[in-house]
């Protein structure tokens, strides 16, 4: 490895470690239906938007709580002497991209088949403090 790029990934190295953030991988639902839930929490503070999540009548809200609680534990590891209550977390970003699909065969009139494509995806929370975002769109 040369040295720009031991240097660049040090960069990115050092960089994640300041990121609070948990991953949920192949979630077995479609990622248009969870893209419905992580677009109804993006820019939330945490607490208000695990109040969304816990009255949503949606399937996909429930593995997108347990991956917001993740992400807030993480970030307690990170910040040992922090307050929860204190701090101002929101849902800096989400992201809901596409897992492996399942292709199965249903039976079609006349001797056909049709494909069945059973979707899944990965879910990426990222949570921050309020105090973080202003300082880096000054220093910016």
């Amino acid at each position: 490895m040369g040295a720009r790029k031991k240097i660049a990934a040090d960069k990115r190295k050092e960089d994640k470690k300041q990121q609070y953030f948990a991953v949920l991988r192949n979630c077995p639902t479609s990622p248009r239906k969870m893209r419905l839930v992580a677009d109804s929490i993006r820019g939330m503070e945490v607490n208000k938007a695990l109040d969304v999540l816990k009255f949503s009548s949606k399937e996909a809200s429930r593995g997108v709580e347990k991956l917001l609680l993740s992400a807030i534990a993480n970030w307690q590891a990170k910040n040992e002497g922090a307050r929860l209550e204190e701090s101002d977390l929101f849902v800096k970003k989400i992201m809901v991209d596409s897992g492996r699909i399942l292709k199965r065969l249903r039976p079609a009139p006349q001797g056909r088949a049709h494909r069945i494509r059973k979707r899944s995806n990965h879910v990426t929370i990222y949570v921050d403090r309020k105090e973080n975002v202003v300082e880096e769109t000054l220093n910016q």
